[in-house]
């Protein structure tokens, strides 16, 4: 799914992601709003883990929701 698509839908995509990832909160959701790097950096945050893990959790992420 492509970064336009994901920021169109995101309201509908935010209750599948904080299923993925429980620790984000509305704030963090609602501050993302679409934007990958923001969630991966926030996901990184949140669960301690390095940046390229986070990133790699978003893009399988966004891949499996197609």
């Amino acid at each position: 799914m492509n970064q336009d698509r994901i920021a169109g839908q995101w309201k509908q995509l935010s209750g599948k992601i904080k299923a993925q990832w429980g620790k984000l909160t509305d704030d963090d959701l609602k501050q993302a709003e679409g934007n990958s790097e923001y969630l991966a950096g926030k996901i990184q945050e949140r669960y301690g883990i390095a940046k390229d893990v986070a990133e790699k959790q978003v893009k399988e992420f966004q891949h499996n929701l197609h």
